[in-house]
């Protein structure tokens, strides 16, 4: 007698995707130093009718939650850990800017290691090209 094979969880949450019907689900990274690119690829990948998870908070600008020193680091590996959630979440990643630096290197790995699809606005930028 053979036994259904059990799905797994990113197999489970493609299931759950494709059973909601929803429309293809695109990260942004890149350094929040190109916010106005995070905006514009934003509004483009809506209109092309994509759901849009970017970065939420933007530590280069001031703001009372990070303002003081020992607040921020202690946010950065939480929105961290949030944003490798939302590329978990993804099926595809979208690096914006004209420069990678150490984090968004880190994402692309984890996109990477997931299997995720990864374009890039400025593929000049590309490690791998």
């Amino acid at each position: 007698m053979s036994y259904p094979q059990l799905l797994q969880p990113a197999e489970k949450l493609a299931s759950a995707k494709d059973g909601l019907e929803l429309p293809p689900i695109v990260v942004l990274c890149g350094s929040t130093q190109f916010m106005a690119e995070f905006t514009e690829a934003n509004v483009q990948q809506t209109a092309l009718g994509r759901i849009v998870l970017s970065v939420g908070c933007n530590m280069k600008e001031p703001h009372p939650l990070w303002a003081d020193p020992a607040d921020a680091e202690r946010l950065k590996p939480q929105l961290d850990r949030l944003h490798r959630a939302k590329i978990k979440l993804a099926d595809q990643v979208i690096v914006v800017g004209t420069r990678i630096g150490t984090s968004t290197r880190a994402e692309i790995a984890y996109a990477r290691q997931l299997g995720k699809p990864i374009s890039y606005l400025h593929p000049e930028v590309d490690p791998d090209a």
